[in-house]
Formats: structure tokens, sequence, C-alpha cells
């Protein structure tokens, strides 16, 4: 017990100490966990830790990593992708391969092992590149999507792989220590001694089963559990559902990674996917970090500082390979500017699979032990500079690209006792009430795209930042009676009130808030006219609910003002008590102000909307 707690404290101290720092300085969470486990490997030696079984423990993280995007991932929207899966995932597995298999023949090795070498280093991390492209929501875009695309074929690739790897095994390395065992292997595999055709109908007969416990299973399964009403017993279900998924596919020699993600897509439109999402969240983000740590921890420092030479070269010639192969199968695809160096920048690492993949070539005598020791420190390296890549992009491509298509802003030639941040779809309709009225209004957005739409409507229009000083100084700000900032970004919004507050004391300002806690922030900027985008479409909403449960039209108007006059007076109470240095719902005072009022006016409103049900009775 004592080394299990010892264990567990040193990984959670260098998760919490690498990890901020590490995304404080825009590396972003992966490096920070691989840089915990460098630093921790020493003492995991010292404690005689078995690094590579806590990593195949660890590897149940991208399991249920990969059900989560299952969840959100509809089967319309996978069969839409079905192009990106078959053009650019199966193109880059196969060019891959055999541009790599031609660079280990050119290094002498026999042809059997460069192909075992090309197979190997063909994958991508999907745990790396998933994690970096979600915390940098770049998931959904078209690079994210057409990387993710990749990942999707390269987790089916292993199961082709790890056929043909028997077949490469070379009689002389037989007996020469294949030290790995079954390792490797994953466990138990039903399949190993069967017929390949029997092995193939086992097979598909697993992947039959995981859909149809996912159409037919789970439902029941849940409704059972809510009828308990027990909140543990929903994580407990979810957990073996991932589990039993997970133990099925290996069972008959497929990716677990795999099986979770068919039972994912097949659950996606069950009533249940956000619960099981917010369930097996909280155990993959866990268990992903602690897969980082362990490739960190399992860097052999020894070996590589005697062929570190050899380890940089073979992960530059990897990466660079990859890269290329990345970049023509992106360009033929359509991939153009930002999307095509998104592509290329995130898969040309080695994957978490390679660890696999090379134990158990070694257990068929297709690697000799040397070779796969290397080859564990170049798919370890490339890991470990994916990262640097995603940094790369963030800091250099995307910005330069992103410079070249910048557009001047427009000279603004006119001031008006109006200005209106934003012409979207909060400014533009403000915009047209106050023209309407006879009112003069000066317009400035940054979306240009959005401007040439209104300016063909015969609407004026200015290009440029409406945070920027310069320019609301040529608006005339110091002159105007009124600035309506409609931005669609919350810091934009934020820059630009605590701007116009400090300097413009005579002006008066309307923003926009995207939230109840950003009325308070805004309010303590010291905005006071401040209007919730979604509020007022709330209450109509809520009128429409009172009329559906019965009133009529003016007893519902006369319910929905009453609990708007209630909120409006909440607000200010509770707005002067927020503040800007910590989170409101750590805010005590604030929180017992907000128990305190409800307690009061909860039994007021109540009383008012009993009088409006009984005028109407």
């Amino acid at each position: 017990m004592t080394g299990f707690l010892i264990l567990a404290f040193l990984i959670l101290v260098a998760s919490v100490v690498a990890v901020p720092l590490a995304s404080r300085f825009g590396l972003g969470s992966v490096l920070g966990y691989l840089l915990a486990g460098m630093a921790i490997s020493p003492l995991l030696g010292a404690l005689n830790v078995d690094v590579e079984a806590l990593q195949v423990f660890a590897e149940f993280g991208v399991v249920m990593m990969l059900f989560i995007i299952g969840l959100e991932m509809e089967p319309q929207r996978l069969w839409a992708m079905r192009g990106k899966l078959l053009g650019l995932g199966g193109g880059q597995v196969l060019l891959t391969t055999l541009a790599i298999t031609g660079i280990a023949l050119l290094d002498s090795n026999p042809w059997q092992t460069a192909l075992a070498i090309g197979m190997v280093l063909a994958l991508s991390s999907t745990a790396i590149i998933v994690q970096s492209l979600t915390e940098k929501r770049l998931l959904n875009s078209e690079g994210g999507e057409a990387s993710f695309s990749v990942l999707l074929v390269q987790d089916v690739a292993v199961i082709p792989i790890l056929a043909l790897l028997p077949l490469l095994a070379m009689p002389e390395l037989y007996g020469a220590g294949g030290g790995h065992g079954e390792a490797g292997h994953g466990g138990i595999d039903l399949t190993a001694s069967m017929p390949v055709w029997l092995a193939g109908l086992a097979r598909v007969a697993a992947v039959a089963a995981v859909i149809a416990i996912g159409i037919y299973a789970i439902r029941p399964l849940f409704r059972y559990i809510a009828a308990a009403n027990l909140r543990e017993l929903f994580t407990a279900a979810a957990l073996v559902v991932v589990i039993g998924i997970a133990l099925l596919m290996s069972l008959v020699g497929l990716s677990p990674a795999l099986g979770a993600f068919v039972a994912g897509v097949v659950l996606a439109t069950s009533e249940y996917r956000h619960e099981l999402e917010s369930d097996i969240d909280p155990f993959k983000g866990l268990l992903l970090g602690l897969f980082f740590i362990t490739v960190g921890a399992g860097i052999d420092f020894a070996l590589a500082s005697d062929v570190w030479r050899s380890v940089v070269f073979w992960a530059a010639v990897t990466i660079a390979a990859k890269l290329a192969v990345l970049f023509v199968v992106g360009w033929l695809y359509g991939l153009r500017r930002q999307a095509l160096w998104l592509f290329c920048l995130s898969l040309p690492q080695a994957g978490e699979f390679a660890f696999v993949l090379i134990a158990f070539a070694v257990a068929n005598a297709v690697f000799p032990e040397a070779l796969a020791d290397l080859l564990l420190l170049i798919v370890a390296l490339t890991m470990l500079v994916t990262p640097l890549l995603f940094i790369l992009y963030d800091k250099v491509i995307a910005h330069l690209l992103c410079r070249g298509e910048e557009r001047q802003a427009d000279a603004i030639d006119e001031e008006n006792p109006v200005i209106i941040a934003g012409r979207g779809r909060v400014g533009g309709i403000v915009d047209r009430m106050i023209q309407a009225a006879g009112f003069s209004t000066t317009v400035i957005d940054y979306d240009s795209k959005q401007l040439e739409i209104v300016r063909k409507f015969g609407f004026r229009t200015y290009f440029g930042d409406a945070t920027r000083p310069d320019l609301l100084h040529s608006a005339g700000i110091d002159k105007a009676r009124l600035l309506v900032v409609a931005l669609d970004e919350r810091e934009q919004i934020d820059r630009l009130v605590k701007y116009a507050v400090k300097n413009y004391p005579h002006l008066h300002i309307i923003a926009r808030a995207i939230d109840r806690n950003h009325v308070y922030e805004l309010w303590a900027y010291g905005c006071r006219d401040i209007i919730r985008e979604t509020y007022d479409s709330s209450l109509r909403m809520g009128r429409s609910a009172f009329e559906a449960l019965g009133m009529d039209r003016q007893q519902a108007i006369a319910a929905r003002d009453a609990f708007e006059e209630m909120d409006r007076k909440f607000m200010p109470e509770v707005a002067n008590l927020y503040r800007l240095d910590i989170p409101y719902h750590e805010n005590e005072p604030l929180m017992a102000r907000v128990r305190e009022l409800r307690a009061e006016w909860d039994p007021i409103l109540r009383e008012q909307m009993d009088a409006i049900l009984k005028r109407g009775s």
C-alpha cells in the first residue's frame, strides 16, 4: 500500500507542477506531462516501478478518449467523412509505409525488417494529436478534421499490421532473446490459434456485437440504472460499457480504441450520450495524463546518451519523410494554407501503438532487441517533438499566413453621435433601429466577408478593429453620445468597455454580455447599461411556456414582466459584490447574498404569480 501511495504521490506532484508551467509558457499540457515523466524517471527507477506495465494501464485513456470522440460524431457525419477516410487516411498509411520502408532498405536492413519499420512508424499518436487539437479548438477545423480522419484509418490499420508482422519473421532471430514476450501482444487473443478465415469471421462478429450492444443493450441498462437514482451507478455503468467493449476487442485481436470509437458512434444519437460523456471524461483526462507521463518516464536515458546521434538522425528522417508524404497527400486532396500546414505538422510523429507493435515484432522474431530499443527511443523523441511543432504552427505559420491576408482598416471620414462596434446578428438590428429613428451611426466591424454582404444591401460599414484607440478616435468617439458594443468575442467586449469607461466618462455605453457572469464583470468595469444577448429571447420563450401551460396572453405577459422586474432588481445587488480577482462562484459574500435574495424574493415572486393566475380565473 505504501509503495502505491508513493507512486501516486510522485505522479500527481509532477503533473501539478509541470503541466501548469508548460501551459503558462504556451507549450501545452501534453509536453508538460512528457516533461513530468522525464523528471520523475530516475525516482521511478529507484522504486523499481514497471513503467511498461503502467503504460499498458494508462493506454486505456486513449480508449476512453476515442469513445468520447465517437459520442460526438453521429453516423451521418462519419459517412460524410468517407472521402477523407479513404483518400487522406488510406493514402497516408500506404505512402508513408513505402517511403520509410525504402529509407530502411537503404540503411541495409533486410526487407522484412524494413517493411515492419515502415508499418510501425507510419502510425501517428492519437492521444497527443487529439488532445492538442482539442485544447487549441482546432479539432473541427478543416485541417483538424483531416488529421482526425487519418488517425481513424491508422487505428483500423493496426489490425492488418498485427496480422502481417508474424509473416515477416526471420528464422535467425528465433531464440535470440525475444525479450518482450506476449506483453507486446496485449494479453489473451482467442483468435491466435484459429485459421485466418475463422479469425476474420470472429473479428467481424465482435464488431457486429459492439454495434448490437450499442443499439439494443445500452438504453435498457441505463433505464434500469436510472431507477436506482444513484449518480455513482451511472459512472459505474459507463465504465462497464467502455471496459467491456475494450475487453471484447482485445479477446479477438482488435484495437480496443477502435471498438470504443465504434460504440461511441452507435451511441451518438442516444439520449444518454451526455450522461456517458460526463461520467467518462474525468477518467479519460487522468489516464491520458498518466499515459504521457509514462512515455516520458520510459525513455532509456543511459542508452540514449550512447546512441543519441542515431536517435536524433532517425527521428529527424522519420518526421521529414512523414511531412513530405502528408504534404503530398494533403495537397492532392485539396488542403491549402493553414489547413495544409496544420495537417502536416499534426501527424509526423510515431504513435503510442508503436510501443505495442515493436514489442510484438520482437516476440515474433521480426526485430532484434538492439533495433527495438533504438526504435523505442526514436518513437519517444518524435512524440516529444510534436508539441513543439504545434507551437511552430501557432506562433509562426498561422501568424504569417493570417498576416498575409490582413486588410488595412478603412479610413473613417465621418463623425456621428452613435458608434456601433460590431455589425453581426446583434449590432445589425441595433443599427437598423437607430437609423430608422433618424439618428446617424458609424458602424465598425472586423469581418470583411460580412461587410461585403451588407454593403450590397446598401448599409455603410467600416472595416477595422473597433478595440483600437486610433480607429475609435478617427470615428469621433470623443464627441459621440453613445457607444454600442455588439462584438462577438468576450475578450474584445471587455477590452473596449474598459478603454471607453476609463477614457470617455461622458459617453453612454451599451454593452452586449455573453452571460450573467459577464454582466457582473462588465458592471465591475464601470458599465451600467448591459444587455444579456439571450435574455430577451429567453423571456419570450418563458412567456410562450406560460401560454402552453394554460395562461392567456395577458396573464403570460404579466407573469413575464413580474419575473423580469424581480430579476432586474436582483442583478445590481449581486453585481456590486462582484470581484474581478476571483471567480464569482468562489466569492463567498456574493454567493451568500444570492442565497439571501432568493430566500427573500422567491416567495414574493410566487405570490405575484399566484395573483396573476387568480385574476384570470
